[in-house]
């Protein structure tokens, strides 16, 4: 019988960081422009559950997925290159497998049988690959494998594939390898040895890759195509170069270039169909490259060191600024170093000012400070999670007059807990998966901004926090002109506030960022961006 769904492993290997999810994103994506239902999974080699628990200069953004995944930043690559939403099974860990594999011992499912790397491990791996292409929704899966071919942690990921392809055959099941080609300035060439190694490696392990995506920074002539498919058994039409580009959004229509596609397709014996369309892509990168407007964007936030930890947030920006044909600089301003002597001189610049998210009360002085000024001086201004709590702690300091307003997260002591911990979570002691996650509907006020901003009365966006807007203070700050004007219909909580006599005063407790993608960018980007346009 055919094997319905096809399977497109992604190893990398020599460093890290060499954009293994941004060459399967692309190359998902010319999949899909000529025709075909494909979908991205990532599997992290950590014993992490998930990211979740993870320190965001660890790893930098956890991921939030429609149904309530905490995951990779990768998959926001998936979502923004595919405009079609991931879930739990896009993203697999260690920790998961092993936690999966032990609960199945303690129920006693293994029948008494010692369990081991293989088959056990390796079996429970090749089951949540598949699960994607069992559900009949996808004809192609591409499956990402984190950290690089040599890593210990990352063996039981390649033996499994290993046995995929032996299950599935080569027709169904292909290995593509990331690698990097060095430039040696000293010598003044390319030099193929470390690609060399990296596929000894894969070889070692009993995988002969079937493709080879080299990036480097030069590019590689007919000479050094030939000699790497000759040491590492490929084709030459195989070698395929991935050069720097200017933006990730660049990376497709590089692969299209190099044929990445079609050498995919024909290894895959699938038919070309179509001739790609991405007409939209290509307009989306026009405006790009050549805006007609230019504004300047203040994030502020704690962990600006690692800009990773923003990466939603940059991209969502980045489309927005597209739609607006606006190149938005974007400039990340540290809130420790933020104080009332300073914020003058730190925000003068800035057409627009967005307080970002996070946990915990490093750098939240800054950020109050830095909201009171963009308030005062009607500098347009955008709160994501903690920057719509920290926006309604200032106002209830500054306007309505409790001045020991606070968040219990921060001061539990506090009379005007005008942020407290959501009354679900206050028995919760379990870290990892417990907050709020994943997507929820929002009713919006008729009139306000946000249902101008939206167009719409509902809304659904994404979640990931423990503490809420305390409800019990709405009419105190309706009051002094700050307006709920966003609730879930369900439990009545407060999730978008606005200053409706300030030019644009907007803070939201959900991460918009999420759902931005280059087709659908997030409609609070994008006119945030158009008001520090008309306000410029």
């Amino acid at each position: 019988m055919e094997q319905k769904c096809k399977y497109i492993f992604v190893t990398g290997g020599v460093t890290s960081s060499l954009g293994k999810g941004i060459i399967s994103a692309s190359l998902a994506k010319l999949l899909q422009a000529r025709g075909y239902r494909v979908t991205i999974q990532k599997l992290d080699p950590y014993i992490n559950v998930d990211p979740g628990t993870l320190n965001p200069y660890e790893h930098g953004e956890c991921y939030v997925t429609e149904d309530g995944a905490e995951t990779d930043l990768d998959l926001g690559h998936y979502e923004r290159f595919l405009n079609v939403p991931t879930s739990q099974a896009n993203n697999v860990t260690t920790g998961k497998i092993y936690q999966t594999v032990i609960d199945n011992e303690r129920r006693g499912d293994y029948l008494g049988k010692t369990v081991q790397v293989i088959p056990h491990i390796t079996d429970e791996i090749k089951r949540r690959i598949k699960i994607l292409g069992d559900s009949g929704n996808f004809d192609i899966v591409i499956t990402e494998i984190g950290g690089t071919v040599g890593d210990i942690e990352s063996l039981p990921f390649i033996e499994a594939v290993r046995q995929l392809q032996w299950d599935m055959g080569e027709d169904n099941a292909i290995v593509i390898h990331l690698t990097l080609i060095p430039f040696l300035s000293a010598a003044g060439e390319l030099k193929t040895k470390p690609t060399q190694h990296s596929v000894r490696f894969l070889l070692e392990s009993g995988v002969q890759p079937d493709i080879l995506v080299c990036r480097t920074e030069h590019p590689l002539n007919a000479e050094i195509r030939r000699k790497i498919a000759l040491f590492c058994n490929v084709n030459v039409n195989a070698v395929i170069e991935s050069i720097d580009v200017s933006t990730i959004y660049d990376v497709p229509l590089v692969m299209l270039k190099e044929k990445l596609d079609k050498v995919v397709l024909s290894k895959l014996k699938l038919a070309a169909k179509q001739e790609p369309l991405l007409e939209e892509w290509k307009e989306f990168l026009q405006h790009i490259k050549h805006p007609k407007n230019e504004v300047n964007i203040a994030l502020v936030g704690k962990y600006v060191e690692l800009p990773d930890a923003y990466k939603s947030i940059n991209e969502a920006f980045i489309h927005a600024g597209a739609a607006n044909e606006c190149k938005v600089n974007l400039k990340y301003v540290h809130s420790e170093l933020i104080t009332d002597d300073n914020v003058k001189d730190k925000l003068k610049d800035f057409q627009g000012v967005l307080v970002a998210p996070g946990f915990g009360g490093r750098g939240i002085d800054g950020k109050l400070v830095a909201i009171k000024y963009a308030r005062e001086n009607n500098i347009p201004f955008f709160g994501i999670c903690l920057g719509m709590q920290c926006c309604v702690i200032e106002f209830a300091r500054n306007v309505v007059g409790f001045n020991d307003a606070h968040s219990s997260e921060m001061d539990s002591n506090s009379k005007h807990l005008v942020i407290d911990i959501m009354s679900e979570q206050k028995n919760i002691t379990q870290k990892g998966g417990t907050m709020r996650l994943g997507a929820y509907e929002c009713a919006l006020q008729k009139g306000s901004l946000a249902s101008k901003i939206y167009g719409k009365s509902k809304i659904t966006e994404r979640h990931r926090h423990r503490y809420e807007f305390n409800n019990k203070f709405t009419k105190d700050f309706e009051k002094h002109g700050m307006l709920v004007t966003g609730t879930n219909p369900e439990t009545g909580l407060g999730e978008i506030v606005e200053i409706p006599s300030h030019p644009f005063f907007i803070g939201v407790q959900f991460h918009p960022e999420l759902k931005s993608t280059v087709e659908n960018p997030h409609p609070i980007f994008v006119k945030f961006i158009k008001k520090a346009m008309d306000l410029k």
